[in-house]
């Protein structure tokens, strides 16, 4: 479904160890709204819920509601540094176009909600 790049998993890991509950589950999602039409949400989240998809591997696990699955397949999360500091990277195909931010995006009609 997703594909999480290693930067990326050392990065949710070194922000793991910053929480009180080191297991906590990244909860990744979309939102209406943003610059354009949707925007990405990353968080810790202590709340899994029985239709939460959960992709489990190299550490971490990573969570996506029912909502937002249409939006992230095939996505890949990624984190890189440059001189503006460091930041998670969503590369998404179902994107139709992208904000320069790199966090809100849209996408065909037919997809939408």
């Amino acid at each position: 479904m997703i594909q999480i790049s290693q930067a990326a998993v050392d990065e949710i890991k070194r922000l793991q160890l910053r929480t009180q509950n080191q297991q906590l589950p990244l909860r990744l999602g979309v939102c209406s709204g943003g610059c354009i039409q949707l925007y990405y949400t990353l968080g810790f989240d202590d709340q899994i819920n029985p239709d939460d998809y959960t992709i489990e591997g190299d550490g971490i696990s990573v969570l996506i509601d029912t909502y937002s699955r249409q939006y992230l397949k095939g996505l890949t999360l990624d984190y890189s540094e440059d001189l503006m500091g460091g930041g998670f990277r969503f590369h998404n195909p179902n994107a139709t176009q992208t904000c320069g931010c790199g966090n809100s995006f849209r996408v065909e009609s037919s997809t939408s909600a």
